[in-house]
């Protein structure tokens, strides 16, 4: 898994050096702005709801944690908790990232109608002259965020893990491209939100197996129903 998560990396810096965020940023902008920024749909359906979805999803893993449903029961309490903690976790990697960031978005660029002048997230300390806090791509991580179920599931369940797996990283890519539409984002903000959210899933995954002898009885720990559940499966 260190080798997967370390070409991720790979990856993800070798798109920062190849300077394509401006030139996928173009074909939606223009020098008085972003025309799809306040698009309905995008706005309303795709950002706003799409973030209450992601909420309602984390808070129903972390109720599962004690009532568990669906391919849940297989796992447990370690593992459940697991699950939501590293929704949880990646969600304040994203948004803690987010707030030390000097980054703006693309709208408020020169070039795209605002103020700011185009500066490397790698130039830390260096402000645009814009709002910053705009990097990492704090809405595709509604999506990614989830991507660390993978790792709780893989070992009791190989085949949902997978279907979880691509569907958490489908919605944070669509959610991210809604963004880079609407001008709030570049590829790169993406990219980096998912490689981050991975790695605390998988960081947290490390985390939960190392505790895991010392907390034996609370990582075993079935509730009935689960067990009788579990077998009919």
């Amino acid at each position: 898994m260190l080798g997967r998560t370390l070409v991720a990396l790979a990856c993800v810096v070798a798109w920062d050096a190849t300077g394509g965020d401006l030139t996928l940023a173009q074909p939606f902008g223009a020098a008085t702005g972003f025309p799809w920024r306040e698009q309905w749909f995008l706005v309303q359906v795709m950002h706003e709801g799409a973030r209450r979805v992601g909420w309602l999803l984390a808070l129903l893993l972390t109720l599962a944690v004690w009532w568990p449903f669906g391919v849940l029961r297989r796992l447990d309490t370690a593992e459940r908790f697991q699950m939501a903690a590293s929704v949880l976790l990646a969600l304040g990697v994203v948004s803690l990232a987010k707030h030390l960031s000097h980054t703006s978005c693309p709208w408020d660029l020169a070039q795209f109608g605002g103020v700011a002048r185009h500066v490397s997230h790698w130039a830390l300390g260096l402000p645009d002259g814009g709002g910053g806090r705009c990097f990492p791509a704090g809405h595709a991580s509604a999506g990614f965020a989830f991507v660390g179920g993978y790792f709780a599931l893989r070992r009791k369940a190989p085949t949902a893990a997978r279907w979880w797996l691509a569907g958490s990283l489908l919605a944070g890519f669509v959610l991210g491209a809604v963004q880079q539409v609407r001008g709030a984002h570049f590829m790169s903000h993406t990219l980096w939100t998912a490689w981050l959210c991975w790695a605390t899933g998988w960081l947290c995954h490390l985390g939960t197996e190392a505790l895991r002898p010392r907390f034996a009885t609370f990582a075993t720990t079935t509730r009935p129903s689960e067990t009788s559940s579990a077998s009919g499966l």
